[in-house]
Order: C-alpha cells, then sequence, then structure tokens
C-alpha cells in the first residue's frame, strides 16, 4: 500500500522530519531560507494528502482546491494569517498550528528588542566596528531609560503575558490593550487595562503583539503613531500587516516618536531598500521571535504530529478553530 504524500515546505529539524517519514512519503522543499515558489508548490500539492507549511508560504484557495487528496495542513506557529482557513473549512480540512510552545521565546526576543532598541545595541556596535569610536563623550549614543518605565502592550495573550513578567523585573509600569479584558492577568501581574488611545499617550514603550488578521490589518496608522509621546519607542514582533509601515516610517523621519524595533513586515523577507531600513532609529531583525533552537524543535515537532494524526483522521494536537 502507497503511504500518502506529505509535502514540507522547508527544511526542518531531523527529528521532526523523521517522524513524518514514517507516515508518509515526503517531499521536503530543502532549503532553511528560501521560500518554495508557488508554481511548485501548487504542482506538488495535486497529489498530497498533508502539508507542513511555515508563515511565508502562501496558502490560498487555489492551492487547496488544487489538492484534491488534502487531509491535513499543519504550520509551524502559532498565527495561521498565511493559510485560507474558509477554503480548508469548506473541504473539511483540520488546520494544525503551535501555540503556546514558543510563548517565552518571542517574550524574550521581544524584551531583547525591546532594549536593543531603547539603548541603540545595534548602532553602538557598529559605531565600534566602523572605527568611529575615538573617544567617550557625555551625550554619546544616549538613549531611553526601560527601568520604572511605562509598558503599552497591545495584544494580551500568552506572549503578552510573557512580556509583562520580564517588565515586571525592571519594575515598569505595564498597561495593556486587548479586544477583552484579562481581569486574570490584572490580578496575577498588576498590568492596568487601557483604551487604545489612552494606552498610546500614556505609554513610553509601545509592544505591538495582536495576531495578524483582516480586522488588524494598520490598526496602527499616522492617527496612532501621532497619538504615542515624542520619545516613545515602538516594538512590533506580531504581524507587519498590523501596521502602516508608511505612516511608521513618516512619524520616525518627523522623530514624532523616538525610535522603532521591528521583527516583522508586511512582506518578507524585507526589500533591503525598503525607507524604514534608511532610518538610524530602526532596528530591525528578520523574523526571529522564536528562533531558539529548543523552540524551534518543539514546533516542528508539534507541526509534525498535528500532520500525522490528521493522516489518522484523529484530532490534532493543536488545532485552528475554524
Amino acid at each position: 500500500m502507497n503511504k500518502p504524500k506529505i509535502v514540507v515546505t522547508r527544511k526542518i529539524p531531523g527529528p521532526a522530519l523523521e517522524l513524518l517519514k514514517e507516515h508518509g512519503e515526503t517531499y521536503v522543499w530543502d532549503s532553511e531560507e528560501e521560500a518554495i515558489p508557488y508554481d511548485i508548490l501548487a504542482h506538488e500539492m495535486k497529489d498530497a494528502a498533508a502539508l507542513f507549511t511555515n508563515v511565508s508560504d502562501r496558502i490560498d484557495r487555489a492551492i487547496i482546491e488544487g489538492a484534491p487528496n488534502l487531509k491535513v495542513i499543519s504550520t509551524m506557529a502559532v498565527g495561521f494569517d498565511n493559510i485560507d482557513i474558509q477554503a480548508a473549512g469548506e473541504r473539511g480540512i483540520p488546520v494544525g498550528h503551535t501555540p503556546g510552545i514558543l510563548t517565552e521565546a518571542t517574550a524574550d526576543l521581544t524584551f531583547a528588542l525591546l532594549m536593543a532598541t531603547a539603548r541603540r545595541i545595534v548602532e553602538g556596535s557598529e559605531y565600534v566596528r566602523s572605527g568611529q569610536w575615538q573617544s567617550w563623550g557625555p551625550m554619546l549614543l544616549t538613549g531611553q531609560d526601560i527601568y520604572g518605565a511605562t509598558l503599552g502592550i497591545i495584544g494580551m495573550g500568552r506572549i503578552g503575558e510573557g512580556v509583562a513578567r520580564r517588565a515586571l523585573g525592571f519594575e515598569m509600569k505595564v498597561l495593556y490593550h486587548n479586544r477583552n479584558r484579562k481581569p486574570e492577568a490584572e490580578e496575577k501581574w498588576g498590568v492596568e487595562y487601557r483604551g487604545l488611545d489612552d494606552l498610546l499617550r500614556e505609554s513610553d514603550f509601545v509592544v505591538l503583539l495582536a495576531p495578524g488578521s483582516a480586522q488588524n490589518k494598520h490598526m496602527l496608522g499616522e492617527r496612532e503613531f501621532k497619538l504615542m509621546k515624542s520619545n516613545a519607542v515602538f516594538i512590533n514582533t506580531s504581524r507587519g500587516t498590523n501596521v502602516d509601515e508608511e505612516a511608521l516610517y513618516r512619524a520616525l523621519k518627523n522623530k514624532e516618536i523616538w525610535a522603532a524595533g521591528l521583527d516583522v513586515f508586511a512582506r518578507e523577507p524585507v526589500d533591503p531598500d525598503h525607507p524604514l531600513l534608511s532610518l538610524p532609529n530602526v532596528t530591525v531583525l528578520p523574523h526571529i521571535g522564536s528562533a531558539s533552537i529548543a523552540t524551534r524543535e518543539n514546533m516542528a515537532m508539534t507541526a509534525a504530529q498535528n500532520i500525522v494524526a490528521g493522516l489518522k483522521g484523529k484530532p490534532l494536537h493543536f488545532e485552528v478553530k475554524q
């Protein structure tokens, strides 16, 4: 009996791949950096029973409808905005993801990016490496204080709570905005709820952790950036589509806000000529929020276990509600 075909859109850690090979004939786009071309993905999906995907892959209706044997989709991510969930649901195809596993790693990276941006760590490193450091100056590469500042978190999910816990160690006042209030988080961590406008006005640091969705597209734009303090630092480790990047560029260029740290962009990989990359007060990373070795290995294994469960017709370990 032929094993079902499993399409894997990126090179993944060995143990997860071995699990998939035990349960199917695997096609792997063997690259750690280059995304599988759309036409190749569409071709390989024609006879596929399962799809192991990643955040950079566009899994639209055409891909799903062009795979008549498809039984399960699983993404190695918590977000699933790159997948047409409605199209999958119409076919009764379960979609798996990996929530919870990446919480602490992403919270670590978020706070690290906050600190690096506020204290101009990348600028300082480049300043030394380029030979510009000739003497000490009292205002050389001065940044913003973190200890005792006010942090505003937009999106108080697992990662938001993780960032809040880290902020408490710096005795920061933590505000949050969320679609629904979180009384348990308020009681446990002492965080305070605010409407979005008030959060933006009061915060020294604004961290965006809202999920990517059509409703959240450009949720922060020109109006919102104008509400922020002129010395505010903006951090985005959620989705690039949540931000109007042109408005953010103008706010930074015109010094309406002080700096930004970005791990995500509307289009990824970001173009090296993107206007935001030309600004010295922008710290950028290549979407590595969950990129610790242990976390990525666990994410890959969980995504693979979702695939195996789906092929067997069993409930997925972590399934997107459709």
